[in-house]
């Protein structure tokens, strides 16, 4: 590298990959069934990013200013990120799914002075700007095949892109230490908190795919989950641009497709999240499930009722971690750990307990909240704007994860619920992912979750448990059929109380159910409820 870069820094990386190799295919943008997919080289991804760095100055957005990315997983996405690093600039990219207030909410909270988004969400954003009249569009990114219509009045960035080239700002930011990016976390109890990342996180995410997940230059990774979460980007995006790994990034998870995606492109491993799981999972059966080129499956929270069942069914293993924006990390190789476990810490760099209210640690098999502490220095983390929230994170030093897990005498740890969010009934620990199984593989249920309500019989701290399914299009709902069915694979207390049939299951970037939103939208009279 010259004197004037900077090891680490996501720019500088890239122009180094473009002196070197600028006509390597290295990201394929897969977007959808009878859509062309999109293969960008390095000098394509170069040349896209300086375009874009060029836009945000002439927005007036420059170093520390923060900017809305609301898209799904497309080429100008990873343009916009690599020009936030170029300027100094801050990049809120958010779960384009978020509408109304949750959509507002973010985008102020951020204090963004700026925001790209491509049409498919024009009403949405349009709709938040129109209350947030300080915040102004950069571009609307238009993208062929999706019916979308123009939005009048603001710049387009598919014409800035097919515009002449724009050269690297002469006073590009070398500082690692300044933040790159807010990552929103899934506001899975409440409103979600923006997680201040800076550059130098950039080299961890390379340092873990090189010596945990072990990629190797015949590898192609592959990802459906948004570029919004941290998982897409430290998995898969970055590992992929800073070791010259080829990566294919569909432009939505689909679970109907994935494995075809991966026969078609070669690709050896990509990543999923449990509730993903779950979803794939209960796809009919195929003969041909075996029969494709993954070798590996990355997985946060893989539901120990599947997890041998999986491996067989598709040929595959599982490499199982655990790990959050904020930070904590601990995985378990195939064939290392017991099954059910996301592992252990990475030794010399940080070390987990588990620990009661009163932080003294539990014994093996006694539950109580997961905590990491760092081997050198204190547990940082920056909720923007929050610094109350912010320090009762790393309270003592140690991030405080709110996650309740037990380890066994071995030192392996498991996932059992996060806090809060505890399943009893009848005295009994109900295991939701166990519910979750057994109404996946009934032929009807095409998606599920499974998730606790206030038990009728006011005994605290129970819960009387909703199946919320999402149906097989076309096929009706026989009750007797679906209880018989599940009196045969669970124990008396699993069985759920009431079916919350829907259109869809709400998830978060990271494809976590949001299942706060279920019980917002649950009824005991409602027509799309009915009693087991």
């Amino acid at each position: 590298m010259s004197e004037q870069s900077v090891a680490g820094l996501l720019y500088d990386e890239l122009l180094q990959k473009v002196e070197k190799k600028p006509d390597f295919p290295i990201l394929t943008f897969e977007n959808g069934e009878g859509l062309a997919d999109e293969v960008l080289t390095y000098e394509d991804i170069y040349r896209g990013a300086c375009k874009v760095a060029s836009a945000l100055r002439k927005a007036g957005i420059g170093k520390g200013d923060r900017f809305s990315l609301v898209m799904r997983n497309h080429p100008e996405f990873l343009y916009a990120m690599i020009a936030a690093s170029m300027t100094g600039a801050v990049v809120v990219p958010i779960d384009p799914r978020s509408k109304g207030s949750k959509l507002s909410y973010q985008i102020r909270d951020s204090s963004s002075k700026g925001v790209i988004f491509t049409a498919e969400f024009a009403p949405e954003v349009l709709a938040s700007l129109s209350e947030l009249k300080d915040v102004k569009v950069i571009g609307v990114c238009y993208k062929e095949g999706f019916g979308e219509e123009v939005v009048k009045g603001y710049p387009s960035l598919n014409e800035i892109l097919e515009g002449p080239d724009a050269s690297l700002p002469d006073d590009a930011n070398k500082d690692l230490n300044i933040p790159l990016e807010v990552i929103y976390t899934s506001g899975t109890t409440g409103d979600p908190k923006g997680v201040v990342i800076k550059g130098n996180r950039l080299p961890m995410f390379t340092m873990l795919a090189q010596f945990v997940w072990q990629y190797t230059e015949q590898d192609k990774l592959y990802t459906g989950l948004s570029l919004t979460h941290g998982n897409a980007q430290a998995v898969t995006l970055v590992p992929s641009l800073m070791l010259s790994i080829p990566a294919v990034i569909s432009r939505k998870f689909t679970k109907s497709r994935l494995w075809d995606i991966c026969r078609k492109h070669g690709c050896t491993t990509f990543s999923l999240l449990g509730g993903m799981m779950m979803g794939l999972y209960s796809e009919p059966r195929r003969p041909d499930d075996a029969d494709n080129p993954v070798r590996v499956v990355l997985s946060a929270g893989t539901p120990r009722s599947i997890w041998e069942d999986f491996e067989k069914r598709f040929n595959v293993k599982i490499h199982e971690w655990y790990g959050a924006v904020e930070g904590g990390f601990a995985h378990n190789p195939p064939g290392v750990g017991p099954i059910g476990s996301f592992g252990k810490p990475i030794e010399g760099i940080m070390e987990m307990k588990v620990v009661r209210e009163d932080d003294t640690e539990c014994a093996p098999g006694e539950i109580g909240e997961l905590i990491v502490v760092p081997k050198q220095g204190k547990a940082e983390v920056e909720y923007l704007g929050k610094k109350k929230a912010s320090e009762e994170k790393t309270r003592g030093g140690v991030l405080r994860t709110g996650d309740m897990c037990h380890r066994d005498e071995n030192g392996w740890f498991y996932f059992d619920f996060r806090k809060g969010g505890g399943l009893r009934r009848h005295g009994d620990f109900i295991l939701p992912e166990y519910v979750e199984k057994a109404l996946a593989e009934l032929p009807e249920v095409s998606d599920v979750c499974v998730y606790g309500i206030p038990a009728e019989t006011g005994a605290p701290g129970e819960s009387d448990i909703v199946a919320a399914v999402v149906l097989v299009p076309g096929v009706a709902l026989d009750l007797g059929k679906v209880r018989s069915a599940l009196e045969k694979s669970l124990e008396k207390n699993s069985i759920p109380q009431f079916l919350q049939v829907v259109e869809e299951i709400p998830k978060s970037a990271s494809e976590k159910n949001l299942d706060r939103l279920l019980k917002e939208e649950f009824r005991k009279d409602a027509p799309n409820v009915y009693r087991l």
